[in-house]
């Protein structure tokens, strides 16, 4: 069913599905640790939206924070198995306490928790898109966070901003609200003078005006940029964002004049292409000539071997790598066609001459135009 986009903050209150991310500094005290109060606080403005009629997925932080006391930790975990450990501890309690709060309200809440491929696979994307939609048919209240027990390395979204991002992609949310502990984007730091509260951007090139910090919460895995990098995905992709403090969502919800709204700048694109696009890790580098450069940006061509000058990094066959030109300008992300070996030995070679030497099922693009996504920069005419 065709949906009105939404085009304002004040169009929020009548958004039939909402996606809401709250993040760790949003759920912890002044120690780090989970905070009951603000949860609970949370929630109850979270049913009264619901209890309007319209649906909502909850994308929360936090897990890591509520296992902290049981791994003996007084600060943010140190590393990836300390805190995968300090998750799988928190993750339930967590759920206890939504499940708590959502219930006083007379709400259920059913636990999703996910992993990069279980967006970007199409059989996976599938099967969470099911889930999603049974809950939300069924009046239950999807609560989502990364799967941090399982999640390697390679295919970790980072942050659970992102992760909050391509969520409202997959269930096509009317909108996205991040929640945090600033009241929205400011020209600079709020602590300096003169910083004033951002209230909406239309086009992200408006971004290079302000100063925008990276710096996240003692307890948390994001900040400022992770939120900024989140609502571009989303808005990219036709989903507008608004960014505001987890004490305004209230507000925020009824589409009162809270946060930055960041309007939608783009349609729709393929989940694995918002994936790559902007939260992939990349694993390598493909330095390219002038020839493949103008393929790839302005020709929608896929990066053959022979455009190739320089391959960088170690990655494997069907892993992330960004591609650019000679001048170091970043021209796109995808994923290989080959492991780093074959590539260097292959690159500057026709695909006719790499049949020769590996054989004519080995003879592929260095990156398919169908897993390669130009960036935003390199699309405008120069």
């Amino acid at each position: 069913m065709s949906r009105t986009p939404i085009k304002s903050r004040a169009e929020l209150a009548q958004a039939p599905l909402l996606v809401v991310k709250v993040g760790t500094s949003s759920l912890t005290d002044a120690t780090g640790h989970l905070d009951v109060g603000r949860l609970d606080a949370l929630v109850a403005a979270l049913a009264e939206h619901i209890h309007t009629g319209r649906q909502l997925v909850l994308v929360s932080s936090g897990a890591q924070a509520a296992g902290m006391p049981a791994l003996g930790l007084s600060r943010k975990p140190a590393n990836l198995a300390q805190a995968q450990a300090a998750a799988s501890a928190g993750q339930g309690l967590l759920m206890a306490h939504y499940t708590r709060a959502f219930a006083q309200a007379g709400l259920a809440v059913g636990q999703i928790l996910l992993t990069a491929e279980d967006v970007i696979r199409r059989s996976h994307y599938r099967n969470a898109l099911r889930v999603f939609e049974e809950l939300l048919r069924c009046g239950i209240v999807p609560v989502v966070n990364e799967n941090d027990a399982v999640a390697t390395d390679e295919i970790r979204f980072g942050d659970n901003d992102r992760l909050a991002a391509l969520v409202a992609h997959l269930v096509r949310a009317d909108a996205l609200v991040l929640l945090t502990d600033v009241d929205g984007l400011y020209t600079a730091s709020p602590a300096v003078p003169g910083a004033q509260r951002v209230d909406e951007v239309r086009a992200f090139d408006e971004l290079e005006r302000y100063h925008v910090t990276s710096r996240g919460s003692a307890v948390g895995t994001g900040g400022m940029v992770a939120k900024i990098h989140a609502a571009a995905m989303a808005s990219s992709s036709g989903i507008p964002v608004l960014l505001t403090a987890a004490d305004q969502v209230r507000a925020a919800l009824r589409g009162e004049d809270v946060g930055t709204f960041f309007h939608a700048t783009g349609r729709r694109v393929p989940a694995r292409q918002l994936w790559l696009g902007y939260a992939a890790r990349m694993r390598g580098r493909l330095v390219v000539d002038a020839g493949a450069a103008s393929a790839i940006t302005k020709g929608k061509k896929s990066l053959l071997p022979a455009g190739v000058v320089k391959v960088i990094g170690i990655f494997g066959a069907g892993e992330p790598v960004e591609i650019a030109d000679e001048s170091g300008t970043v021209l796109a992300r995808g994923l290989a066609g080959y492991p780093t070996e074959d590539l260097d030995a292959v690159k500057g070679k026709s695909l006719d001459a790499i049949g020769e030497l590996l054989g004519a099922e080995r003879a592929v693009p260095a990156v398919h135009r169908d897993e390669l996504v130009v960036q935003a920069s390199a699309r405008r005419p120069s």
